[in-house]
């Protein structure tokens, strides 16, 4: 039996909550979970008009699909209640560093207000037997050297994007400690944490291989800030298969591991800087490029992750390299200018990573 094939069993027919589900990640995950055969709920806002989630049309295979603001917390809980999830995860956010700097109160209230949010609702969902809280790579304390980031490392942020998912993670261990003591969800809660995820059918603005396609795309110049800056770089689909993992491995297993925050990052060959992604894709495309430091903002040189507690506890590892992960972003947006169907598109890359080809 291979992997996806192991995966359907356990996915078939379970009741999965995903909040953010109309953002780039939660598209990416209910195309994931359709195939093997779950029944996907989502509460998310309203998707832009240009987002994987209408280009796939990811609602016409959803179990149920709602509107709604993460930070509405009666009408967040009514949802959950009707559905009666067995697992949730939560990735709605304001998922951007840049515009954190720009609307922080926005990030504040989404990131930290929108998560006690769930972490308070699911005391009251009996179902639920699996909870996955996405957060980032960029919890951690800055530490300008090249070492990897461990999950028990020091937390900290200077940004208001990373200052938000470091009080998100607090907030899931003061919940365990305040009020799941006596409750079975106490074991079945962890966090996540991934790199620089990139994949096909993401439309965010100033993330580097959105910037790129839409540069490509337009024929205009790309504003490239930190040209040096090494991040852990990887495809949508691996961390995804990550947190899926984790969240059977939680359901099945009364204590899966006394520290409950997992590194989803990619292998070392992975993490390049900037200017490293440019070079390769400028080996095929045409790019534009404009050096523009913004001394407005500021970002980590270097972030990378460690990921051997993943591989060790959850038998979980990263199988694209980067030109692998690379090559399927650019292949998704020439397939889709075609006018290929993006859920299609989406599900063909899938099976290809399945079969390790």
């Amino acid at each position: 039996m291979d992997n996806k094939e192991k995966l359907k069993k356990f996915w078939k027919n379970k009741r999965v909550f995903i909040t953010g589900h109309t953002g780039f990640k939660g598209s990416w995950m209910s195309i994931l979970l359709n195939m093997l055969g779950a029944k996907i709920y989502g509460y998310s806002l309203m998707p832009n008009k240009k987002s994987l989630f209408n280009q796939a049309k990811c609602k016409n295979f959803l179990k149920a699909n709602f509107y709604g603001n993460i930070n509405n917390y009666n009408n967040l809980k009514k949802k959950l209640l009707i559905t009666k999830p067995n697992i949730l995860f939560h990735l709605a956010a304001q998922p951007l560093v840049f515009k954190s700097f720009n609307d922080p109160i926005e990030t504040f209230q989404t990131n930290i207000i929108g998560t006690a949010n769930v972490l308070n609702v699911i005391r009251d969902i009996p179902s639920l037997k699996s909870v996955v809280i996405i957060t980032t790579d960029k919890v951690y304390k800055i530490k300008y050297s090249n070492k990897k980031y461990k999950e028990l490392d020091e937390l900290g942020g200077k940004d208001p994007y990373s200052v938000s998912k470091v009080c998100a993670e607090h907030l899931v261990i003061s919940f365990i400690e305040s009020f799941y003591k006596k409750k079975n969800i106490r074991n079945k809660i962890s966090t996540a944490r991934s790199g620089n995820v990139i994949g096909g059918g993401d439309y965010s603005k100033n993330r580097l291989l959105p910037d790129i396609v839409n540069s490509i795309n337009s024929k205009r110049k790309i504003i490239i800030r930190n040209p040096n800056n090494v991040r852990p770089w990887q495809h949508v689909i691996e961390p995804t298969l990550g947190y899926l993992k984790l969240a059977e491995l939680q359901y099945k297993k009364k204590r899966l591991h006394k520290d409950q925050n997992w590194n989803f990052g990619p292998n070392k060959r992975s993490f390049v800087k900037v200017i490293d992604i440019l070079r390769i894709i400028k080996k095929k495309y045409k790019i534009k490029i404009k050096f523009k430091k913004d001394r407005n903002y500021f970002e980590t040189n270097i972030l990378k992750l460690n990921n051997n507690k993943a591989k060790k506890n959850l038998k979980w590892q990263p199988n694209w390299n980067l030109q692998k992960s690379i090559d399927s972003v650019m292949g998704w947006n020439d397939e889709f200018k075609k006018n290929k169907n993006a859920k299609k598109i989406s599900e063909d890359q899938i099976n290809k990573y399945f079969s390790k080809k």
